[in-house]
């Protein structure tokens, strides 16, 4: 995976003067060793931070390691002032954790007081407006506390991604789809940078790519990608040709940021002068962490490079699409389980999902476009989808999303892919979430998201969620239980 940052995380023991320093250092070389043990790299810090003086000695270090993630552990009660200067003063994501008492033979001399300390902690971060993760239940021993500082490192690349993001977009949004609509100050709000960009930028752009001399490669690694999945290989040298346009545009206009997705208008115009559909390519740059929305879609986009930070793996983006036949359901009762037919639907799209989630993946056309810009004909500009059956497995539905009044919401939902054969074309796959119906009527429909949904092919939403909440996302709904009634829910139904 390229285009995401490398998390270096580091550890600042904090003690009141009042405890036994020893204590709190003691018990931050645990916690250290503990990470070393689960292969949690951290760089500790081996001052013991009591003051103000210390906390500026801890300041240097962190940054001549070039730490851009801290964890601030309370090994006993802890100063409330200094060890939250320190978090204001640190330039990244900060994690606050406390230890917890370990030995009942040791409660005089060896008492903390961190589970008291926490409390204080959080007050002083209100008062100086900081923004810092605190873990559910953020009081535990060096391994649990190695734990949470996994679940920090996957959060801290969300933020830090996000800080040093550029959203480079080309073409305006269909008309038919102003549901993907991207109200620009929101971005700004979260340090996302973005270049909008017509499409004859792009047009023009990759015809200076005809015949350049790095087609010829990029067009073998797509033949072994494809294998036998190598449908329709002449289009190859086109899609070869656009990837390459992108790869270039992309270095050339990065400018101050240090990562890039891109939201590309795809349709439908694009075959008639392009020649093809760019699905495929979008997939290909997916599986390197680059992520290439659809339609347009800049928060689409946006929420794929979430994912893409939170998981370390490719995302991918999916029309929640089509309910599933009543006779499907019944013909798969054995593979459903104990899901409802309403929490079952088909997540779709054209061909842009990677390689590596799909069963049997194969170059193929799209069959829509097809039917309208040259039906009864052999396909010719309408090739370049990567179709199959999504194979099954976790799931986290994701968005986040600008309103149109320039708000920032998000939604998160965990299923799963299910082992059914959907029938039908595209990248496509029976998905399955508790509760499905509801969530769709009193969070999608209700809060006005749009069709598409940023897929994690894993679950995730204990990250997400944390995020949302550390970039301030005051609204984020998931798919809540029978017991839990939405807002506006009709309790009588």
């Amino acid at each position: 995976m390229i285009n995401i940052p490398e998390v270096k995380l580091g550890i600042v023991a904090v003690s009141r003067d009042c405890f036994p320093i020893e204590l709190s250092t003691k018990r931050r070389e645990e916690v250290v060793k503990a990470c070393a043990e689960k292969g949690i790299a951290i760089e500790e810090v081996k001052i013991t931070a009591e003051n103000e003086k210390d906390v500026l000695k801890a300041l240097e270090e962190l940054k001549n390691a070039k730490v851009n993630a801290l964890v601030v552990y309370l090994g006993n009660f802890g100063p409330e002032g200094p060890e939250t200067l320190l978090a204001q003063k640190f330039e990244g994501p900060v994690m606050f954790a406390a230890a917890a008492e370990v030995c009942g033979d040791n409660l005089i001399g060896g008492r903390g007081d961190a589970f008291c300390g926490m409390l204080n902690a959080s007050y002083n971060l209100g008062l100086r407006g900081v923004k810092a993760y605190i873990p559910e239940y953020p009081v535990g021993t060096p391994d649990e506390i190695a734990e949470m500082i996994a679940d920090f490192e996957n959060i801290a690349r969300v933020i830090i991604g996000l800080s040093k993001l550029k959203i480079i977009t080309f073409g305006p949004r269909p008309q038919d789809f102003f549901a993907c609509n991207a109200p620009i100050k929101p971005l700004f709000d979260l340090g996302v940078e973005i270049m909008e960009n017509s499409e004859l930028d792009l047009f023009e752009a990759f015809n200076n790519h005809a015949n350049d001399s790095r087609i010829s490669d990029v067009i073998k690694e797509m033949e072994e990608e494809l294998g036998e999945g190598n449908a329709y290989p002449g289009i190859l040298p086109k899609l070869a040709q656009f990837e390459i346009t992108l790869k270039d545009w992309m270095d050339k206009n990065i400018g101050a940021s240090e990562f890039v997705v891109f939201a590309n208008k795809c349709w439908p115009a694009f075959q008639t002068q392009f020649g093809f559909v760019p699905c495929y390519v979008n997939s290909r740059f997916a599986m390197r962490g680059i992520p290439i929305a659809c339609e347009t879609d800049i928060y689409g986009a946006l929420s794929e490079y979430i994912i893409t930070l939170a998981s370390n793996m490719p995302a991918g983006l999916l029309d929640i699409n089509n309910t599933v036949p009543k006779d499907l359901y019944e013909e798969n009762k054995d593979k459903v389980g104990d899901y409802s037919f309403t929490d079952l639907f088909m997540g779709f799209h054209c061909g842009n999902t990677s390689s590596c989630y799909l069963k049997k993946p194969e170059m193929k056309y799209q069959l829509i476009m097809h039917s309208l810009l040259e039906p009864d004909k052999e396909p010719n500009i309408t090739r370049g989808t990567l179709e199959g059956t999504i194979k099954p497995g976790e799931i986290t539905l994701f968005r986040l999303q600008g309103t149109a009044d320039s708000k920032l919401r998000s939604y998160v939902a965990q299923g799963e892919v299910l082992d059914i054969e959907p029938k039908s074309f595209g990248g496509i796959g029976v998905f399955a979430v508790k509760e499905m119906a509801r969530f769709y009527r009193h969070v999608l429909i209700e809060k006005r998201f749009p069709h598409h949904a940023g897929v994690a092919f894993k679950h995730i939403g204990k990250i997400l969620f944390e995020a949302m909440k550390l970039l301030g996302i005051e609204d984020i709904s998931f798919n809540q239980p029978k017991t839990m009634l939405y807002k506006g829910e009709n309790p009588f139904k």
